[in-house]
């Protein structure tokens, strides 16, 4: 489901460019790499941490393994005080507790949701005007990345 994000030149156009640049963007390495070093710079890269681990959580298949590491993400990213805290509303938050206790593989859909979407109009667009970004179009690590780097 695309995202829309903050570039308004052409509504329709612009916005699936966006959301098809950011998912390509997670699953490339040198792209991820850029937008880690991006987010660490603006002291947010809990949001694709968590993103990532969410990614990983999908994958397990042992009913043991889906709620140990549901309790390991519930405590890095989403408890109160946690070392890697994210920044969502009190009701998510409430949500993915009560999920978390049940353990299923969707317990954390909701908050992924919403670091996603935060993301995409909001760290995204803004790694799009970076230094960080720049240099990375500028060099050769670019190569066959070029598909990710939007309006080149």
């Amino acid at each position: 489901m695309p995202v829309k994000c903050c570039f308004h030149r052409s509504p329709t156009t612009e916005t699936t460019v966006c959301s098809e640049n950011m998912d390509t963007l997670l699953t490339n390495q040198a792209g991820l790499d850029a937008f880690r070093t991006f987010l660490k710079s603006e002291l947010s890269e809990e949001n694709v941490e968590l993103w990532l681990a969410c990614e990983d959580f999908k994958k397990t298949e042992s009913a043991e393994k889906i709620a140990s590491k549901a309790k390991m993400i519930y405590s890095e990213f989403t408890e109160a005080d946690a070392p890697k805290q994210i920044n969502i509303d009190f009701s998510t938050r409430d949500l993915i507790s009560k999920n978390t206790a049940e353990s299923t593989l969707k317990c954390f859909n909701e908050a992924q949701q919403l670091i996603y979407s935060l993301m995409a109009k909001d760290s995204f667009p803004r790694l799009l005007k970076s230094e960080i970004y720049k240099k990375l179009v500028n060099s050769k690590q670019v190569g066959n990345h070029k598909k990710w780097l939007p309006f080149l």
